[in-house]
C-alpha cells in the first residue's frame, strides 16, 4: 500500500509542478483501496462460485441452511460469498467399520495395529464361555441427505447397533458353534438386524455385509483350548482311519464267506449228482444183469481189467536159476482199448 501511494503521489506531484494542479489528499489516498477490496471481492468470488465433485461422490448444496439441490460428478456453479455451501459425501464408495482390531494404513496387503481392543472383541456365548471375536460391516451411503441431516451421529449409532446385535447373536448359541460351525449363520444374522436398524432409524445407510474375521477364545485360554481342538482332531482322524479299514474288510470278508458258502453248496450239489448217477448206473446194470447175468458179468469183469491194469505198471516174472527177469506183460506203455459191450 505504501508503495503504490508513493507512485501515485508521484505522479500527481509531477503534474502539479507542470500544470499547478494539486489532488486532494482525500481522493488520492482512498481510490487504491477501493480498487484493491474490489479485487478481492472479485476474485472471491470467482473461486466461489465453482466446485468439483469427484466421481465417488455427491454434493449436497445448501442455501442459507436448507438444501437446495444434490449434485452429481463433475464441475458446478454456485451462489458465491457463501451463500451456497457444499458439502461433499463419498456415496459410490464401499465404506467400513472395524471391531476389535483396527487397520494400519491403506496399504496391501493389509497390516493390522497389534493393540488389542477386548471392550468391542470379548463376549459371552450361550454356554457361558469367552469368546473373542473381530468382525468388520461394509457399507454405503445410499442417501447424503439422510446421512448428513436424518442423525447427529449416523457412524457412531451404525457401530453400537452392529457391537449390541453381535453380542446378542453369539449369547444365542453355544460357544464350540460359534468358534466352529455357525459363523457364516452369524454373520448373515446380524447383516439382516442391523439393516432393518438402518432402515428403521431412516439415516441414508445400507449395510453392504458383516465378514468376521477371527473367532477365537480368550488370549488366556487359547493354548488349553488349541490341545483339545488338537485332540478332537486326532479323535476324529481315528475314526475316520477305523471306518475307513472297517469299509475295506467287511466288504472282503463277506466277499469271502460268501465264496465258501457257494463252494460248499457247488461241491454238495456235485456229490449229490454224482450219487444220483452212480444210483441210476447201478439200477441200469442191476436190470441187465437179471436179464443176462453171465453177459453182464463178463463184461463188467473186462471193463475192471480195462480201468485197473493201466495203472499196475510192468509186470516181471523171475524162473529160479535165472539171472536176468523175464518180462511177461508191458502194461506201463499199453495204451487201453475201448470197452466192447458183450452181445447177449
Amino acid at each position: 500500500m505504501r508503495s503504490g501511494q508513493n507512485i501515485i503521489d508521484g505522479i500527481f506531484g509531477a503534474k502539479a509542478k507542470r500544470g499547478g494542479w494539486q489532488p486532494s489528499p482525500n481522493a488520492a489516498g482512498g481510490l487504491p483501496g477501493v480498487l484493491l477490496v474490489l479485487g478481492l471481492l472479485v476474485l472471491w468470488g470467482a473461486f466461489s462460485a465453482f466446485y468439483t465433485v469427484q466421481p465417488e461422490q455427491r454434493a449436497v448444496v445448501k442455501r442459507f441452511g436448507a438444501v437446495v439441490a444434490i449434485a452429481d460428478p463433475g464441475l458446478h456453479f454456485k451462489l458465491p460469498f457463501g451463500i451456497d455451501k457444499v458439502q461433499l459425501v463419498a456415496t459410490e464408495r464401499v465404506l467400513k467399520e472395524e471391531f476389535g482390531f483396527r487397520t494400519v494404513g491403506d496399504s496391501q496387503p493389509t497390516r493390522y495395529a497389534d493393540t488389542e481392543l477386548p471392550d468391542e472383541s470379548l463376549m459371552l456365548s450361550g454356554d457361558l464361555n469367552m469368546v473373542d471375536a473381530e468382525w468388520v460391516v461394509q457399507y454405503r451411503i445410499a442417501d447424503p441427505v439422510k446421512f448428513l441431516y436424518a442423525m447427529r451421529e449416523p457412524v457412531r449409532t451404525l457401530r453400537d447397533i452392529s457391537e449390541s446385535v453381535m453380542r446378542r447373536a453369539v449369547g444365542n448359541r453355544l460357544g464350540s458353534d460359534v468358534l466352529t460351525t455357525a459363523r457364516t449363520e452369524i454373520a448373515e444374522l446380524v447383516e439382516l438386524e442391523i439393516q432393518q436398524a438402518m432402515e428403521r432409524y431412516d439415516n441414508g445407510i445400507r449395510i453392504v455385509t458383516v465378514q468376521l474375521q477371527d473367532v477365537v477364545p480368550p488370549k488366556a485360554v487359547r493354548p488349553a483350548f488349541n490341545e483339545v481342538n488338537e485332540a478332537r482332531q486326532e479323535r476324529e482322524r481315528m475314526i475316520n482311519e477305523a471306518t475307513k479299514q472297517a469299509n475295506q474288510r467287511v466288504p472282503l470278508a463277506r466277499g469271502q464267506a460268501n465264496r465258501v458258502i457257494a463252494e460248499a453248496e457247488g461241491y454238495a450239489t456235485e456229490r449229490v449228482n454224482n450219487a444220483l448217477g452212480e444210483t441210476a448206473r447201478f439200477r441200469s446194470i442191476l436190470a441187465e444183469y437179471r436179464s443176462a447175468p453171465q453177459v453182464t458179468r463178463t463184461r463188467m469183469y473186462l471193463e475192471t481189467l480195462n480201468q485197473v491194469l493201466p495203472d499196475v505198471g510192468q509186470v516181471l516174472v523171475v524162473q529160479k536159476g535165472q539171472m536176468s527177469p523175464l518180462p511177461l506183460l508191458n502194461l506201463r506203455d499199453a495204451k487201453p482199448a475201448p470197452a466192447v459191450e458183450a452181445k447177449q
